[in-house]
């Protein structure tokens, strides 16, 4: 669900009456209560419990109406249960409050939609130089070697680079296995099908889609690159282009294995996207904890 023009239009009426009410110079009372009830509707988001969530919010912006990481929270989850009145008051108090985190959770909330749409696609996009080819990591084998799964993906990110010989290649994962990291391994099994060394860029740090998104929009930057095509399993691959949209990486592909990929293709249910929206919030990169 993407915010329409005249929500959009309700929530700028909103931002000027929150503003002429002055809360943005209501002084803060953060303290041990409110980063308490910050806390708690963390975890009950991680849990799944986005009504308790939502009811630490409302508790914390009664205390503190200056918040803007507990409005901005407000504001996703509202989207996510489709509480459009809440969307708003939340986005109104933001604007006054944060403009510049008003922006970002707009561009949360949009990056989410986008995601959600997202088709699944096992063929190669034409794309070119500056366009990077990212493939994600998956968890390697005790002795370091590839699951098959990466392999899948490993093969897809293959045929993307063969369609587009100018691209940069990136890898990311960490989490090493038997002294390798799986960008390492990634590294290795595509320089051994045929791709040039000099054109696999690693990124070795990331230990989560989320890490997989911050840590190469930050390389794709530095080699020049200006947008992505993002390659990982069918079933992964929304919460990938809503995690790297969020980071600031332009997404125009969506590459997969044919793996599961027709299970894949409708759209997820509301509630299957709440993983999108709490990677989402950890990509924005809104405080877990305090």
């Amino acid at each position: 669900m993407k915010i329409s023009r005249h929500w959009k239009s309700l929530i700028a009426a909103s931002c000027a009456a929150v503003a002429l009410s002055g809360v943005a110079a209501t002084p803060a009372s953060a303290g041990p209560e409110t980063d308490a009830l910050y806390n708690s509707a963390q975890r009950n988001f991680t849990d799944g419990d986005d009504a308790a969530g939502r009811a630490d919010l409302r508790a914390l912006i009664g205390a503190d109406p200056a918040d803007a990481e507990a409005l901005s929270l407000q504001a996703i989850w509202s989207h996510f249960a489709g509480d459009i009145p809440a969307l708003v008051d939340a986005m109104a108090r933001l604007n006054a409050v944060d403009p510049g985190m008003a922006a970002g959770t707009n561009h949360v909330i949009d990056a989410v939609g986008a995601a959600a749409g997202t088709l699944p696609n096992p063929l190669p996009a034409l794309i070119g130089p500056q366009t990077g080819i990212v493939v994600l990591g998956y968890g390697l084998l005790p002795d370091g070697a590839l699951r098959p799964e990466l392999v899948n993906r490993l093969t897809a990110a293959w045929i993307q680079a063969v369609a587009a010989p100018f691209s940069p290649v990136v890898v990311t994962g960490g989490n090493p296995q038997n002294g390798i990291t799986e960008a390492e391994a990634m590294r290795a099994w595509l320089v051994g099908h045929g791709l040039p060394p000099n054109r696999i860029h690693l990124e070795t740090r990331a230990g989560s889609t989320v890490g997989n998104a911050l840590y190469t929009t930050r390389l794709l930057r530095d080699i020049g690159a200006t947008s992505a095509v993002v390659v990982t399993s069918p079933n992964h691959i929304r919460r990938a282009v809503a995690d790297f949209i969020v980071a600031g990486t332009a997404v125009v592909g969506a590459m997969t294995s044919m793996d599961q990929l027709v299970s894949q293709l409708p759209p997820p249910s509301r509630p299957n996207q709440r993983g999108i929206y709490l990677d989402a919030t950890r990509t924005f990169q809104l405080s877990t904890s305090r």
